[in-house]
């Protein structure tokens, strides 16, 4: 469970943040302790009135509990997460009003103390309540035996630059088989008999008619790879000369790929809107099953909640009708003692029917947490789609923006190494074949390793030798460290 703390004033904004009832699906105020007033509105402007007597500005703590979004969490554990903080923080007795939330199919609870201490007046001292509220949120994990996120586990291990590599691998790849190419070359070719109508041609097949460095005619496909024509169409040089004239007034490669990147920008603005428009349309459905959902749920909750107060008020009179206060029948209770007995007994079966009644609606929340939960699974996978959608859009865009930038860039290379699984093996480089032949390789001899030169270590002086320098007061320098020296 982790936590959200500040110190901090404002209690109408916070009052009306907590009851929002527009951003959030479901509000449901919990406890409100220690307060004359029984509302949250009211009771945030007594604890800002109690205030004024003190100089005090940040006179609220508040602390917002958020469990694991795919647990669920009674209300148990809120409670007693609630009284750890205090302990922790030192805010035992101090008036508190808890709250909880429910959105996109997660329940997580508010809680604000007063920090005014109305006997002494003073403020209550929260010191290094961060860290505090860190070691609670870490034996909590543990005892609840949740997957405790690595930024609570070890310190500094949330940094971004540790993503995995299936975060930043998200553009999906293209392939084209070098046998559908060879087809839209040769079907170009049949269907044209001069250079314009070739060229036009192989546009609506994706390629662009283009001057090759020493192949004479080539077409380069949208990735920047470069074909011969003459080879993919299975003709001679010369036929593809006398159909298609000599290409002198054809672009060159770069130039081809720089058109085919301007041509691009278009295309992606577009894929961009298709995708931006296709999301919206899918979201006003699924924005409209979850209003739906939300309405049914409080409906079913209110529907709850009138039937169990019904039921408690009948409970209640019916606890009632045992006791006798007056008459003889009262005195007739309280001298047999009977009446403590009674009494023992109604509290009993209250707190029975408020732990049944707290069952039950918790179960209707569970219930309906299930079923609010697959909506968000399609919400958040519509999202996700998106998201990814966009990316390889921008991915894409970011390629040709650069082979427009400098055409020589391998766009290829890029499009096929993403393609290609992790770990998949490297081929082999080709080495070029000639006419000479081949000496006879022979098997290198292994070199004898070169003798190393034994160094000795300076000799020390003698203790006659340091005696005359002394006598000559010739400083002597000792040599610190000579033997580490010699066996490093």
């Amino acid at each position: 469970m982790l936590f959200v703390a500040s110190e901090r004033g404002g209690a109408k904004q916070l009052a009306v943040h907590l009851l929002n009832e527009t951003d959030n699906e479901h509000v449901a105020v919990h406890e409100v302790r220690g307060f004359v007033s029984e509302d949250v509105t009211s009771a945030f402007k007594e604890a800002q009135a109690v205030a004024q007597g003190t100089r005090c500005r940040n006179f609220l703590f508040s602390v917002s509990l958020n469990p694991p979004a795919d647990k669920d969490v009674p209300i148990s554990v809120f409670e007693e997460t609630i009284e750890r903080i205090e302990a922790k923080t030192g805010l035992q007795g101090q008036p508190r009003v808890v709250v909880f939330h429910e959105k996109e199919g997660r329940r997580h609870a508010h809680c604000v103390w007063s920090r005014i201490d109305a006997e002494t007046m003073t403020a209550r001292n929260l010191p290094h309540f961060k860290a505090k509220l860190q070691d609670v949120s870490r034996d909590i994990h543990l005892e609840q035996d949740w997957k405790m996120p690595a930024g609570l586990s070890k310190s500094g291990q949330s940094d971004p630059r540790n993503f995995t590599l299936a975060e930043w691998q998200q553009c999906k790849r293209i392939g084209k088989d070098a046998r559908e190419l060879k087809t839209a070359v040769q079907d170009a070719w049949a269907i044209s008999d001069t250079a314009a109508t070739f060229s036009h041609a192989l546009a609506e097949r994706g390629l662009v008619l283009a001057k090759g460095d020493r192949r004479g005619h080539v077409a380069v496909t949208h990735e920047g790879e470069v074909l011969s024509i003459a080879r993919y169409a299975d003709k001679k040089a010369k036929e593809v000369r006398a159909r298609l004239g000599e290409p002198t007034d054809l672009p060159s490669v770069d130039e081809a790929k720089v058109q085919i990147a301007k041509d691009m920008r278009g295309a992606f603005k577009r894929h961009g809107e298709e995708a931006s428009t296709r999301h919206a349309a899918q979201q006003r459905a699924l924005e409209k099953r979850r209003q739906q959902m939300v309405a049914a749920q409080r409906q079913e909750r209110a529907k709850l909640d009138t039937g169990q107060k019904q039921r408690w008020e009948t409970e209640a009179r019916e606890r009632a009708a045992r006791l006798h206060t007056s008459g003889l029948k009262g005195l007739w209770q309280r001298f047999t003692g009977k009446q403590a007995q009674i009494t023992r007994q109604n509290e009993w079966e209250a707190y029975q029917a408020l732990q049944r009644d707290r069952a039950q609606k918790d179960e209707l929340i569970q219930a309906q947490f299930s079923e609010r939960r697959q909506l968000q699974t399609e919400i958040v996978a519509a999202r996700n789609h998106h998201k990814e959608a966009l990316r390889e859009i921008a991915h894409d865009r970011e390629r040709y923006a650069r082979m427009e930038r400098d055409p020589a860039s391998p766009l290829q290379k890029d499009f096929a190494q993403a393609q290609a699984p992790p770990n998949a093996p490297q081929p082999p480089e080709r080495v070029q074949e000639t006419d000479t032949p081949k000496a006879p390789q022979r098997e290198p001899q292994q070199a004898q390793p070169e003798p190393q030169p034994q160094v000795q270590p300076p000799a020390q002086p003698s203790h006659q030798e340091r005696l005359d320098r002394l006598r000559q007061q010739t400083p002597h320098t000792p040599q610190r460290n000579r033997g580490l020296d010699f066996e490093r």
